[in-house]
């Protein structure tokens, strides 16, 4: 039976700075500063809070399990090898998972023009319940659970203990438990696996309580096209790093699931030419909410991804955090809250070509808001992008090497226009370095256009500008900033810098920049 679907609420709190217009400025190229006895010195403002509520056209769509439509075909009943079920259909048929806790031990493979869904808030877990614990100095253990020891891939913020890539999580009464290295270090709230040993040691006494360890790989993959897959809860599967717990074909659709608690990424475009990723709830997966790979004519929109990177993967420059897109061409990121993830918010990277960023809210990302590296003919838009890039850790800074709201990097013919970027550790970055070569020759950062932006910087050594490797010069005219606005906290502050050289306003549009922009204090 169809539940009653409920509106989800992400948020709570409008933020009411307008888009502005792509139109040139008034003749006044900057205002005064407002009359002061004394000018008012540059201050480091704190940082924006964690987790501060914005609100999102996600905001007022129907997102997660809540907001599927009746399923009606053959139902899967908890118990049932749902992978045996799926098989034994031809294309074409509708499954649906009745309420409850769904056991997935094997991966489920749909066959071409399939649905799979529920209406009635069906969960399908990659976890196994452990049991069998016996108390040893001062913690528990449990034997003959863990796979055979398996090679490191990926990078790990904590580069010493390293144990980021290791894929079994454990959850007590539902609750994620933290990695760690040593059986010396287990307290409450951690555990420590030993694959030479096959043992698994846990700082909780698990008397009366419930333990489960993530072990199958992935929930739902195939090839096949066509196939949807909607209403589902999907968590807790032992991914490998850079794979999703649900790996989307040609032409799938994949929508108002909650993918969630998976070790790796939550869903992954592979391959997926005109597949439809929307109004997901995509949270607290170990590494990334979302990847996208080798894909023509993808479409991520309309969905909530937030609080990803809860298993230690590098911060600051490695595949982690919200979403991340390679090696694909066209389509859209559109409409999306990504907030709160520990990595890069939105990060095209490697050869991605026509991809269009826009009208997504990005909210308090430890890294850069956006980033759009080695790749072209980019569109950057209407996006609103606030308090990212100020996280801490291995790798992190505050220069414009370090990224800001939007970080173009070595990219060629990028258009950024109409976004407004407030509070975030830099503005935008433009960043020529010495990538290489590839598919397209050398990686060079070429005609870069920023139009129409609403910039705001108080706080730090927020910047806006370019850098650029000895080895890999930018040509005058290869970046182009014009009618774009700048709200700063004082005209005399030096919130611009070129190639090392930092510049207040006037400075600034003096050296012939941002010509036909505006700068304000208001």
């Amino acid at each position: 039976m169809k539940k009653s679907s409920t509106v989800i609420s992400v948020t709570a709190l409008v933020l009411t700075a307008p888009l502005v217009s792509s139109a040139p400025a008034a003749a006044t190229a900057y205002e005064p500063d407002p009359p002061t006895p004394v000018a008012p010195p540059a201050i480091a403002l704190p940082p924006l809070p964690t987790n501060m509520p914005t609100l999102s056209n996600v905001d007022a769509l129907r997102i997660g399990p809540s907001s599927v439509v009746p399923c009606i075909g053959v139902e899967i009943r908890p118990g049932q090898e749902a992978a045996d079920v799926v098989a034994n259909y031809p294309t074409g048929t509708t499954f649906c998972f009745a309420a409850g806790l769904h056991r997935i031990t094997r991966m489920i493979v749909p066959k071409a023009n399939q649905i799979i869904g529920s209406d009635e808030d069906a969960v399908l877990t990659g976890s196994v319940p452990l049991t069998g614990w016996t108390a040893t100095g001062g913690d528990w253990v449990v034997k003959g659970v863990l796979p055979a020891a398996y090679g490191r891939t990926g990078q790990c913020e904590d580069n010493i203990a390293n144990v980021c890539y290791l894929r079994e999580q454990l959850f007590l009464d539902g609750r994620h438990l933290t990695r760690v290295a040593t059986r010396e270090k287990v307290v409450p709230g951690t555990f420590f696996g030993d694959y030479a040993a096959n043992a698994v040691f846990l700082g909780d006494n698990p008397a009366g309580r419930s333990v489960e360890m993530s072990k199958t790989p992935t929930a739902i993959q195939s090839t096949a096209t066509g196939v949807t897959v909607r209403g589902l809860t999907i968590e807790h599967f032992a991914t490998a790093p850079q794979a999703g717990a649900i790996v989307l074909g040609p032409k799938w659709k994949v929508v108002a699931n909650d993918i969630r608690w998976n070790h790796a990424v939550g869903a992954m475009l592979v391959n997926a030419d005109g597949a439809a990723l929307e109004r997901n709830l995509i949270q607290h997966n170990g590494q990334l909410g979302i990847g996208q790979y080798s894909t023509v004519n993808g479409t991520i929109s309309d969905n909530q991804v937030s609080n990803n990177n809860t298993d230690g993967f590098w911060i600051a420059d490695w595949e982690s955090g919200g979403i991340k897109t390679t090696w694909s061409t066209g389509g859209t990121v559109t409409g999306n809250l990504i907030q709160g993830n520990l990595g890069v918010g939105l990060w095209s990277d490697a050869y991605d070509d026509g991809r269009t960023f826009s009208d997504n809210q990005i909210v308090d990302n430890a890294a850069d808001g956006i980033r759009y590296e080695i790749g072209r003919n980019g569109v950057i838009e209407n996006n609103t992008i606030t308090g990212n890039g100020l996280g801490t850790g291995r790798g992190s800074g505050t220069s414009l090497w370090d990224g800001g709201g939007i970080n173009v990097n070595t990219s060629t013919n990028v258009q950024v226009r109409n976004n407004v970027v407030t509070g975030n550790v830099n503005g935008i970055s433009i960043q020529s370095r010495t990538r290489g070569s590839g598919p397209w020759g050398l990686n060079v950062l070429r005609d870069v256009s920023v139009t129409g932006n609403k910039v705001t910087m108080k706080q730090g050594t927020a910047a806006t500008g370019m850098v650029q490797n000895s080895g890999s010069p930018i040509p005058t005219g290869e970046v182009v900033l014009s009618t774009n606005t700048y709200v700063l906290d004082s005209l005399m502050t030096n919130r611009f810098q070129k190639f090392g050289q930092w510049f207040t306003a006037p400075q600034w549009q003096k050296a012939g920049l941002d010509a036909n922009s505006k700068f304000t204090t208001k």
